[in-house]
């Protein structure tokens, strides 16, 4: 009997942001995808476009965030969830503190500037005025695993 797959599980949104962290490598982009799920639907993808854009905030969660305030038409993000492939960083935490996302789930730590636990908690922060729920290590290897070799490319070993 085969399994049957829950579409509405972390797994699989999980899988939805690796792909898009496939698509920023291809960019030459740093391979992190980012996708928000509201109500069981995916309502913004995105990936890093930092050297695209010569932006230094496009990160994939900055990109995705404002797909899913035009789609809600707010900036309330409330009933909302991240998938993000890799740990956010303390800008994009503080703006998921802002939006007030529901959920943030991730794959790999980031422990050089990782803000949802990893060098500081800023999702979870009692003084803040929201705190998201976190979910951390889901599909780990395989995040983990696709910026190690990204950056091993990079470095050209």
């Amino acid at each position: 009997m085969e399994d049957i797959i829950d579409l509405h599980s972390d797994h699989y949104f999980m899988g939805e942001a690796l792909r898009l962290a496939h698509r920023a490598w291809e960019k030459e982009e740093v391979p992190v995808g980012a996708v928000v799920v509201r109500e069981g639907r995916i309502i913004a993808r995105a990936h890093n476009q930092v050297e695209a854009l010569k932006d230094a905030t496009a990160h994939a969660e900055m990109l995705a965030i404002t797909q899913a305030e035009s789609v809600v038409e707010s900036w309330h993000l409330n009933e909302c969830d991240l998938y993000v492939t890799k740990e956010p960083c303390p800008m994009c935490a503080g703006a998921l503190v802002h939006v007030r996302m529901r959920r943030v789930i991730f794959g790999c730590a980031s422990p050089k500037d990782g803000a949802a636990g990893g060098v500081v908690d800023l999702l979870r922060h009692p003084k803040l005025n929201h705190r998201c729920e976190v979910l951390s290590g889901v599909r780990d290897q395989e995040c983990a695993e696709l910026l190690k070799a990204f950056f091993r490319e990079r470095r050209g070993e």
